[in-house]
């Protein structure tokens, strides 16, 4: 059986195939970038051209509701609950607000006012997150621990407050295994701060059945919400009352239209907002979510996985040594990537989009394919492997 003859039989087998006509591609485009930024739903200028009419109709008014309409002003909350079975959450856990970084912020510093001790993550986190941990444990004169991170479990001892991890390495495609860390945390009498930017609707979380502390993420990624789409935050229920937000904006207020001087906290998750929310984003992140509706996530990961293990084969079949895999071969150690390490993997990446193959690079020598199977076909992992060949000179 040839690759192409392959691959055909295998995109028969995952339903998720079907799905790839719900988004707007360009024609002939391999897009295998959809881990930094997802492309749009079909109709979704019509979800977003609806809502500036209904606010050119209804202006101020619109943050209310008028005609047994909902009002903007829950709208946090109404993606918030979208989100929920995405991430495996209890009802009422989730509210979509903020970017991913003010999130961890928020959470972290929540997490440090329940728990003293050291904050520890791996060198494997995104930048973002280094920063802003350093910032914080600066701030609040705690040490912050780095190790590799393969080492994070180990690290985790009492000396510990704070664990705060993503979930999958954003160069490598590592995946941290969610439920026994936070386990390994909670036995240590710690906090877990998970980040799912690089899992959320790649795959199944069960924030709830893990017993996962807090967590955020951004939705522009698998969630597919658009450029800077808002980003969610999750308190696990039983820590809402004990969580306080540091920064108590107006939004985070039971009442917030009292426009009291003194701040008094959303009862629920809700008390983790800040300022005013972004309702153009939301309602371009509520529409992309409707796509997850009637998923089984299990199937998704299942197709996702079949996808990346398919160009992992196919790249030690057709290129061998030229270059190394970095991302771990067992699909249940990796996310829903494949990252490759060579010189001038620059050189590579902008070599495959000349050939309408679409990836990215990451310093210093990292040629990374972000693999949705929302969208992504097996027959597309053949195109993209031969289109590598070529540009290495196989």
């Amino acid at each position: 059986m040839s690759n192409l003859e392959e691959a055909l039989e295998l995109d028969r087998r995952w339903s998720m195939v079907s799905r790839r006509s719900l988004f707007e591609l360009p024609a002939g485009l391999i897009y295998l970038d959809g881990n930094p930024l997802g492309p749009p739903l079909r109709g979704l200028a019509d979800n977003v051209g609806a809502a500036v009419r209904e606010w050119s109709t209804h202006l101020i008014s619109g943050w209310f509701g008028t005609d047994g309409r909902d009002g903007w002003v829950g709208l946090p909350e109404r993606v918030g609950s979208r989100l929920e079975p995405i991430l495996g959450a209890a009802p009422g856990s989730v509210v979509a607000c903020d970017s991913t970084t003010v999130n961890l912020f928020k959470a972290v510093q929540a997490a440090c006012d329940l728990r003293p001790g050291d904050l520890l993550t791996d060198s494997g986190n995104f930048p973002t997150n280094l920063y802003a941990l350093a910032g914080i444990a600066h701030s609040r004169g705690r040490r912050l621990v780095v190790v590799e991170p393969e080492s994070i479990e180990n690290a985790i001892d009492s000396s510990v407050g704070v664990v705060s991890v993503t979930q999958v390495d954003f160069r490598s495609g590592r995946l941290h295994d969610l439920g026994s860390i936070t386990q390994r945390v909670h036995e240590a009498g710690g906090v877990a701060v998970w980040d799912l930017s690089h899992t959320a609707g790649a795959m199944p979380i069960d924030l709830a059945s893990n017993d996962v502390d807090l967590a955020v993420g951004c939705g522009y990624k698998y969630l597919n919400g658009g450029p800077g789409a808002p980003a969610y935050m999750y308190v696990r229920p039983d820590l809402v009352a004990e969580v306080r937000n540091p920064i108590a904006g107006w939004f985070g207020h039971r009442r917030p239209f009292d426009f009291s001087p003194e701040f008094l906290p959303d009862d629920g998750v809700g008390r983790m907002r800040v300022g005013t929310p972004h309702i153009l984003s939301l309602v371009a992140l509520d529409a992309a979510l409707e796509v997850f509706a009637d998923l089984d996530l299990a199937d998704l990961r299942a197709a996702s996985q079949s996808l990346t293990g398919f160009f992992i084969e196919l790249l030690d079949r057709e290129l061998g040594s030229l270059l190394e895999i970095i991302t771990p071969r067992d699909s249940d150690l990796r996310g829903s990537q494949v990252s490759i390490r060579l010189p001038r993997a620059d050189k590579l990446i902008e070599s495959l989009a000349a050939a309408g193959v679409t990836g990215d690079f990451r310093n210093p020598d990292v040629a990374r394919f972000g693999f949705s199977a929302l969208f992504n076909t097996h027959e597309e992992v053949v195109r993209a492997v031969s289109e590598i060949s070529a540009a290495l000179g196989r």
